[in-house]
């Protein structure tokens, strides 16, 4: 049986959009606890990533999009020094950035690039990147929604223009539509983006796409975990099925479960547990079980790290 890679870097942790921000740093701290008490760490390859370079990135974003988010680094590091603590630069209402961001950043997806080396050179049977800022928000010339770079677009693009694969599907469980990844994959036949999330709701009055590779489920608030089961069967499985993708990724937010307030849909960990393992059953038909699952969405510590412990404890059968 294949291993299950887990990275993680501390740095993601520097990145700190203010006081009382719902994406905190101890959002990693939450699930590191809980995967330490319940043993499921032991069973999991942990592995640090580096940065992704800059060609890398170019795969998904704009090269100016790219040198603004440096840029304000730069600038807050300055700002740091002469102010003698940390500043903060917002870029909308809902996502700032602090010195720390660019470099959090790149390793997040510095993490998923790795990942997904290291799954199709036969390495780990599948991987979860444990990392901060999130992405799926992040449009290839925009950030926004808590999101700078797009880890899982960029790996998309990453295993499909450096490995040559020609089928890769993205599935995206948010509760928030992962716009950033549509707006990157949209028409590309090469990836498969399929998704469910609670609709009308963030981000507000954005179009939802129809391309032929777009699955998009939205649902209404209120909609519980037996709900979703009955969408991903009926939707999901027999799509991917029909794509035999060679690669899945997976943008795993956990704010739709019941506790967390960030949005209205009402799934618990079970329903994570059993979507994780028919997207593993999939991948076993047919791409050998390669999987690499990204953290998006969760922000109720405690029900976010039961959520990511049930998601491991399928990829890692344990």
């Amino acid at each position: 049986m294949g291993a299950t890679g887990y990275y993680i870097h501390s740095d993601c942790k520097l990145h700190n959009m203010g006081a009382g921000h719902p994406e905190c740093p101890e959002r990693i701290d939450a699930i590191e606890d809980r995967l330490l008490i319940t043993g499921v760490a032991d069973a999991l390859d942990r592995r640090t990533p580096g940065e992704a370079n800059l060609a890398e990135i170019k795969l998904a974003h704009r090269r100016l999009h790219i040198a603004a988010i440096r840029g304000m680094s730069d600038w807050l590091e300055e700002d740091d020094v002469a102010a003698g603590s940390s500043q903060h630069f917002s870029l909308d209402t809902d996502t700032s950035m602090n010195s720390k961001t660019y470099r959090a950043a790149l390793l997040a997806a510095g993490a998923a690039v790795e990942a997904t080396d290291a799954v199709l050179a036969g390495e780990l049977e599948n991987a979860f990147c444990c990392v901060r800022p999130p992405g799926h928000h992040a449009c290839g010339n925009r950030a926004m929604g808590f999101c700078f770079f797009n880890n899982v677009a960029i790996a998309a693009k990453y295993a499909v223009a450096r490995h040559g694969l020609e089928r890769v599907a993205i599935i995206d469980f948010d509760v928030h539509h992962g716009n950033g990844t549509e707006d990157i994959v949209a028409g590309d036949e090469r990836i498969l983006m399929l998704s469910y999330f609670q609709h009308p709701f963030y981000p507000e009055d954005w179009p939802l796409r129809h391309d032929d590779n777009l699955v998009n489920v939205p649902v209404p608030a209120y909609t519980k975990g037996m709900d979703i089961r009955e969408l991903v069967d009926a939707m999901w499985i027999p799509r991917l099925d029909e794509f035999k993708p060679q690669l899945i990724f997976i943008s795993a937010g956990f704010d739709a479960h019941r506790e967390d307030d960030m949005g209205q849909l009402g799934l618990v960990e079970a329903d994570y547990q059993w979507m994780t393992q028919r997207i593993k059953d999939v991948a076993k038909r047919h791409c050998e079980g390669r999987i690499v699952s990204c953290l998006e969405g969760g922000y109720n510590l405690s029900s976010l790290a039961r959520s990511v412990e049930a998601h491991l404890r399928v990829l890692a059968d344990v």
